[in-house]
């Protein structure tokens, strides 16, 4: 599904007018913007829905999980878990923009793109978590060993 037309069918879901409105569905800022707007507002179902019709969204995953708002940061944390069960075949789609994530700056984005990264369960990303247990910052390093295991019990 064309971003165009994820845009436009989230927002007729909610009411949001759309004609007249000049939409850049080329701009995946924009639907990121739109979609953790959506997230923070509770339409988790909505999405969830939008991520299993076009698997490209999980490309936008890793620009999601930076949202400084922490309802954003749980709403994708709650979709990866639904997604998890419900899209598994295309769930792996999201570690290629995890992966660099996990060297960010910020702890609160290397500790939850380690959490996504063990919800996805990619045993692939073994070394890259093991890395993470060595983090200056100690939830990092907790959450670190958390996403190891459940990778591990998977």
């Amino acid at each position: 599904m064309r971003p165009l037309i994820v845009l436009m069918t989230l927002r007729q879901a909610h009411g949001d007018t759309v004609k007249g409105e000049k939409l850049k569905s080329d701009n995946p800022a924009d639907l990121v913007q739109l979609i953790a707007d959506y997230m923070e507002n509770g339409f988790l179902e909505n999405i969830i829905d939008m991520f299993r019709h076009d698997s490209s969204l999980y490309q936008l995953t890793g620009s999601l999980i930076q949202d400084e708002r922490v309802r954003v940061r749980i709403g994708i944390t709650a979709l990866m878990e639904e997604l998890k069960k419900l899209d598994p075949e295309n769930i792996s789609g999201a570690v290629p923009v995890l992966l660099p994530l996990l060297d960010h700056a910020e702890p609160f984005v290397r500790g939850d793109s380690a959490n996504l990264i063990g919800i996805i369960g990619d045993r692939n990303t073994l070394s890259y978590l093991e890395k993470l247990l060595a983090d200056k910052n100690e939830n990092v390093r907790l959450i670190a060993k958390e996403a190891l295991e459940a990778i591990h019990q998977q």
